[in-house]
C-alpha cells in the first residue's frame, strides 16, 4: 500500500465500517474491527436503496446476495393521498444495465451479508466492548481498549455512526446532531401484488410509502412532523400507526393499514443529520460515514454515501504515496456529494413538515438521483 499503512483499526462495525474492512483487507491490509454491540447485529426494519447503493454493493461483491435476498424496482411512483398517480421518476440502472436503479431488503439481512464478508476477509473482529483512550504521533495510533489491552496501528478509521465518540475526541468543536422535526415510522408487510415499485403517498404533513424488499415483504414507511422527540410505548405502537395511516383514502394504503398488528415490528425514530465541515481527519485518525454527514431517509442514500467512503478511502490509500495526501484526497473526493445528500434530503424533510410545493419536492428528488448517478 502506497501510503504505508499497513495495520488498520476501524472503530464501528455498520455498514461504512464493515465496507472498510472489506476493501482494505482486499488490498492485504491487516484490519481490525471494534464494535462495541456484541452481537453485532443492525437494529431496524428495511433500508431502501438506490441505483447508487447498489453500484457500490457490487464494488463490494455482494450484489449478488443483495439480489437474492432483497428486492430491487425500476421506478419510485409519487401518488396523491387519494392514490392518485402525481409522478413517476424512473431509477436510472447504475450498477447494470441488467440491474433496476433502486430496491430494499431487510435491513439486519444486509449486516449479515456484510459481516459474512468481513470475516471471510481476514479481518480481526472485537465484539462487545469500545476503546479507553488514543494516542498518535507521527510514527502511528496507539489505542487502549476497556480489557486493558492495547495495539499499534498505522490508521484509525472512524465509523461509530452518529453519536460518535471518536469524534468527540477527534473534532472536539464539531457540529452536534440536529433533530428534523420529523420522526419516521417503520413497518414490515406482506408483499400486496400491485407493489411493484417504490410507492410513496404524500400528503400536507405526512408522507406514507412502501418498497418491496423481498418477493413476500414490504417495507412501510411514515414520516410525521414532531416538534419535539416523543417515545411512544411499545404497546402503543401498532394503534398510533394504524390512526396515522387512516389519513390516506388510498385504497392500497388502507389494505396495508389492515394487515398491521403485533407482527408487523413497528418502529418509531427521530430523524437526525449531521454534517461536519472539512477536515475530517487528524493526523492518522480519520472519520467516515453517519461520523460526519448523517442524513435523513428521504433520499434513501444514507447507507449508500457511507459505503461510498469506505471504497474511496481505499482507493486513495492505495494510490497516494502518503497517508496526508491519501486522506486529504478522500475527503476532498467525498464533500460535495455527501453535502448533497444531507441538504437535500434535509430540505424535502423541510418541505414536507411546511406543506410546500410538492413540484420542488418531486423536482430535488429526481435531480439528486441523477447526482448520485454520477461516478464516485
Amino acid at each position: 500500500m502506497s501510503a504505508s499503512v499497513k495495520k488498520v483499526l476501524i472503530i464501528g462495525g455498520g455498514f461504512s465500517g464493515m465496507s472498510a474492512a472489506i476493501k482494505l483487507s482486499e488490498q492485504g491490509v491487516e484490519t481490525h474491527l471494534l464494535e462495541i454491540d456484541p452481537d453485532w447485529q443492525a437494529d431496524g426494519a428495511g433500508i431502501s436503496v438506490g441505483g447508487a447503493t447498489l453500484r457500490a454493493l457490487k464494488d463490494l461483491d455482494v450484489l449478488d446476495e443483495f439480489l437474492d435476498q432483497g428486492s430491487v424496482q425500476d421506478a419510485l411512483e409519487i401518488l396523491a393521498p387519494t392514490g392518485q398517480l402525481l409522478q413517476k421518476i424512473p431509477n436510472p440502472p447504475v450498477a447494470g444495465a441488467d440491474v433496476p436503479g433502486g430496491g430494499a431488503i431487510m435491513r439486519p439481512v444486509l449486516a449479515r451479508i456484510l459481516s459474512r464478508k468481513v470475516l471471510e476477509g481476514g479481518t480481526k473482529v472485537r465484539l462487545g466492548y469500545s476503546y479507553s483512550a488514543i494516542d498518535q504521533d507521527d510514527e502511528g495510533v496507539t489505542v487502549t481498549f476497556e480489557d486493558g489491552s492495547s495495539d499499534r496501528f498505522d490508521l484509525v478509521i472512524g465509523a461509530d455512526g452518529l453519536y460518535s465518540k471518536t469524534r468527540e475526541w477527534l473534532l472536539p468543536d464539531a457540529p452536534k446532531p440536529g433533530y428534523s422535526g420529523q420522526g419516521v415510522w417503520r413497518a414490515v408487510l406482506p408483499r400486496p401484488p400491485e407493489a411493484e415499485n417504490t410507492m410513496m403517498w404524500v400528503g400536507p404533513h405526512l408522507k406514507a410509502g412502501i418498497n418491496p424488499m423481498s418477493k413476500d415483504q414490504v417495507y412501510l414507511f411514515l414520516t410525521e412532523d414532531k416538534k419535539v422527540k416523543e417515545r411512544v410505548p411499545e404497546e402503543q405502537l401498532v394503534a398510533r400507526l394504524k390512526d396515522l395511516l387512516s389519513t390516506f383514502p388510498a385504497p392500497l394504503v388502507q389494505v396495508l393499514r389492515d394487515k398491521l398488528d403485533e407482527t408487523s415490528q413497528v418502529l418509531l425514530r427521530p430523524l437526525e443529520g449531521l454534517l461536519v465541515p472539512l477536515p475530517w481527519f487528524r493526523g492518522r485518525v480519520v472519520l467516515i460515514g453517519d461520523t460526519v454527514h448523517a442524513t435523513t431517509p428521504h433520499l434513501a442514500s444514507g447507507a449508500c454515501i457511507g459505503i461510498e467512503d469506505a471504497i474511496v478511502l481505499a482507493e486513495e490509500l492505495a494510490g497516494r504515496d502518503t497517508l496526508e495526501g491519501a486522506l486529504d484526497a478522500f475527503q476532498q473526493r467525498r464533500w460535495e456529494r455527501c453535502r448533497m445528500v444531507v441538504e437535500n434530503s434535509g430540505r424535502l424533510g423541510q418541505i414536507e413538515i411546511e406543506g410546500g410545493d410538492k413540484q420542488e419536492h418531486a423536482n430535488i428528488m429526481r435531480e439528486s438521483m441523477q447526482a448520485l448517478a454520477q461516478p464516485i
